[in-house]
């Protein structure tokens, strides 16, 4: 398991707030990852009535979604109110003259406002970095699931942005990059959550850029800042910038600086309760206790 980093979620709130009108025009591998997951719907047999896309930005995942179950009903949620009011304004005209489209519901993946059982498909891309306790979200996820509902994420793994990392690390002590959980970790975690059938894989890709620069424009474009409690009070210096620039140039080849990013894909069912021989839910009683 990686090291535990706070996220200060407020930070959060304001980085993707202020991200919301950069960000589609630099989120290439958000919205790739986004494409390559919703295909992974089209393999798996399903039928929600009631989609939740938690972490839903600027609503790259609507179209595709809608096209897949059209008389489905989405609840988006996002930390960010300016992610929301981006994806509304995105919408056919038509249909914010209509007022449809999906719910949209400002609210935290760790906390979710939404009643037990409600949903049958949660779909999330690249959005549970972002929280502090991956568990906490999962029991959440699991509790807003119908049974038989499934659960279809993205996320980073730990070799994400390996180059910047290193490339920083050693020059002030304070962390600038989020840590990232290990897909075998992720795995226990959604079958400790009541999760039955995970499956969990990783992708890699490489970005590259024309220098250091480039790299952090398109992090602060997308809205992905460093938002760990104990980060540095005030903007990194020159100095800081320097350093990490001469320690980022070990890593360029062919003329380039690459820029790695782990995609772990996975999906896991709420399962069905099990039935006793009178077609009674069975109910395991654990003791408490040792003894």
């Amino acid at each position: 398991m990686s090291e535990m980093v706070v996220i200060d979620k407020r930070a959060v709130r304001r980085s993707f707030d202020r991200a919301a009108t950069t960000y589609d025009a630099a989120a290439v591998l958000q919205h790739e990852v986004c494409k390559r997951s919703l295909e992974r719907l089209d393999f798996i047999r399903h039928a929600p009535q009631r989609i939740l896309d938690a972490g839903c930005g600027t609503g790259n995942a609507w179209q595709g979604l809608g096209v897949r179950y059209p008389s489905a009903r989405v609840v988006a949620l996002d930390i960010a109110p300016g992610m929301l009011r981006q994806a509304r304004a995105a919408l056919p005209w038509h249909q914010r003259l209509l007022r449809r489209g999906p719910l949209a519901v400002c609210g935290d993946l760790e906390r979710l406002p939404l009643s037990g059982g409600s949903i049958d498909l949660a779909w999330s891309n690249l959005a549970l970095q972002w929280v502090n306790a991956l568990p906490r979200a999962f029991a959440e996820i699991y509790r807003v699931l119908a049974p038989g509902g499934l659960f279809l994420f993205t996320t980073f793994g730990p070799d994400t942005l390996k180059e910047l990392r290193a490339a920083q690390a050693n020059t002030d002590g304070h962390p600038h990059l989020s840590r990232f959980t290990d897909m075998h970790d992720i795995g226990d975690m959604l079958v400790e959550a009541g999760f039955a059938d995970p499956v969990i894989d990783m992708e890699t890709f490489t970005l590259t850029y024309d220098d250091t620069r480039a790299v952090m424009r398109d992090l602060k474009a997308i809205g992905a800042h460093n938002a760990a409690e104990n980060r540095p009070a005030a903007l990194s210096g020159k100095q800081w910038l320097a350093a990490v620039e001469r320690q980022y140039e070990s890593f360029r080849r062919d003329g380039k600086l690459p820029a790695s990013f782990e995609v772990i894909y996975g999906h896991a069912w709420r399962p069905m309760p099990r039935l006793g021989p009178g077609g009674r839910p069975v109910i395991d009683i654990k003791p408490v206790g040792g003894g």
